[in-house]
């Protein structure tokens, strides 16, 4: 027990620095939230220190149902980040509203999200899904007074009973039928002949795992929420929350589904062309900026399960180089959206107001360009063409064909609207919306300016760094 707990330092550390901010708050209230805020990213910052010693471990605690790899390595330290972020844009966000339960619960989630991505048995899967859930459902509705924040937490947690419905009847099934909740025990079994029951199971897990990344068609939450939420919170929800579903979903097919190749490959190809159809033609009529990059969220999920189809190593390789240049950008375009205030101090969400934007804030339009136009839409020479050229390189050499294909021509219907934002900024009369200059954070500001100088040719030079990392995490499945 005692070696099991050394080489869980990350989940120790937020768990022990979520505890001590949610007592402190129970005790001061909302009078030390400054406090709280540095409290919480001292601990994201110590759980990174200790995920970075550890990388390069492989191990199995507690009875094998957590690993400590590389892999999940990879995915917390993403996770980390992401939090870390939307813990400093918070409070310019909430003003006076600021809560002290808001970075705990970012700690809890965190928590959660990472017991995922370490996760080799049903039970922990379960354990950490829910975890990150209940945090996030209080996330969605944080804004009390605000009923878009009320509704998004109602529909979240609804929906998100039901896809856990699903997961649950789809574990007892793999269990009934495998006998263990196990991972390698599971693969076992999946190598001889399947069964109605093994089929199922997986389906039904599949489902439960797809509503976690917003992949069609367990996707209807994620526009109302991501327009309902507070804007901190929505981008949290569009960056780490990802990252966390699709390590784990990565970790279900390949380690406990590999030798079921035929069974969970054809779902996971239905998901990915879904995903990329209906998520660039969804975002064609959007007139609100966060229910745009919503959209854009679900046709991004379906890029990276094309290199999750292929099953080899090269697509796991892919879908985590997909994973931190998506990450990045969507965060950068987050942070955008923050700073787009009108004289009032309001937030601006509606693209039309956008129009004239260049003229008025020249360097939030160019950052706006950067990120939507070159990079989700992964238009070369930028660097958001990269990880897009590899998910489909590895769908290619894994034989995936007309799946590479497919997705290459879907994704020119992505282009349109990214375009209509780009003509918005830059083409059309001004808008009667002000953006007075100035007003922006400093960390904010750095953080927008690093983002978008990284997706720039600049990213490429990184590439060599990247291509290691990812590969070494990537091993470890296989």
């Amino acid at each position: 027990m005692t070696a099991d707990l050394a080489l869980i330092w990350p989940e120790l550390i937020l768990t022990i620095g979520g505890l001590i901010t949610l007592m402190i708050g129970t005790f001061a209230g909302d009078r030390q939230v400054g406090l709280y805020q540095l409290a919480s990213l001292l601990t994201l910052a110590a759980a990174t220190a200790a995920v970075t010693a550890l990388f390069g471990v492989n191990a199995l605690v507690f009875s094998g149902t957590l690993a400590v790899d590389s892999f999940g390595g990879f995915a917390k330290l993403l996770i980390y980040a992401a939090s870390f972020v939307a813990i400093i844009v918070a409070p310019r966000f909430f003003k006076g509203g600021m809560r002290a339960e808001y970075p705990t619960l970012i700690l809890f989630a965190a928590l959660g999200m990472g017991i995922m991505a370490s996760a080799r048995d049903l039970m922990t899967l379960y354990v950490g899904l829910e975890l990150n859930s209940l945090a996030a459902y209080v996330l969605a509705s944080f804004m009390r007074t605000d009923e878009r924040s009320s509704e998004a937490g109602l529909k979240y947690f609804v929906l998100g009973a039901l896809a856990s419905g699903m997961l649950l009847y789809g574990i007892s099934l793999l269990y009934g039928f495998s006998g263990t909740t196990d991972f390698a025990g599971i693969a076992k079994v999946m190598g001889g002949e399947l069964n109605i029951g093994l089929i199922f199971g997986i389906v039904f897990v599949l489902a439960g795992l797809g509503f976690k990344i917003s992949a069609v068609p367990f996707h209807m939450w994620t526009p109302d929420v991501y327009e309902g939420a507070p804007t901190p919170v929505t981008t949290f929800f569009a960056s780490a929350p990802k990252v966390a579903a699709m390590a784990l979903m990565t970790r279900v097919v390949i380690d406990a589904m590999g030798p079921a190749t035929t069974a969970w490959q054809q779902i996971i190809i239905f998901l990915a062309l879904a995903s990329i159809i209906l998520g660039a033609v969804g975002a064609i009529g959007q007139k609100n900026i966060k229910r745009l990059l919503a959209y854009s969220s679900i046709n991004n999920v379906g890029f990276m399960l094309v290199g999750l189809a292929a099953g080899t190593q090269q697509g796991v390789e892919s879908v985590l180089t997909y994973l931190l240049v998506y990450m990045v950008t969507t965060i950068g375009a987050f942070l955008v959206v923050l700073q787009l205030r009108d004289d009032k101090g309001n937030q601006v969400e509606s693209i039309p107001a956008l129009a004239g934007l260049s003229q008025r804030r020249p360097g939030l339009a160019a950052a706006l360009a950067v990120f939507f136009f070159f990079s989700l839409a992964g238009i070369p020479p930028l660097f958001g063409f990269w990880p897009k050229y590899l998910v489909f390189e590895a769908a290619m050499n894994a034989n995936l064909v007309p799946l590479a294909v497919a997705g290459i021509v879907a994704s020119v219907i992505g282009a349109f609207y990214y375009i209509a934002i780009i003509k918005t900024m830059y083409f059309d009369d001004k808008s009667d919306t002000e953006f007075p200059a100035g007003g922006g954070a400093v960390a904010e500001d750095a953080m927008i300016t690093a983002s978008a100088l990284w997706l720039s040719v600049i990213g490429y030079l990184f590439i060599p760094m990247l291509a290691v990392a990812s590969a070494h995490a990537a091993s470890v499945l296989f």
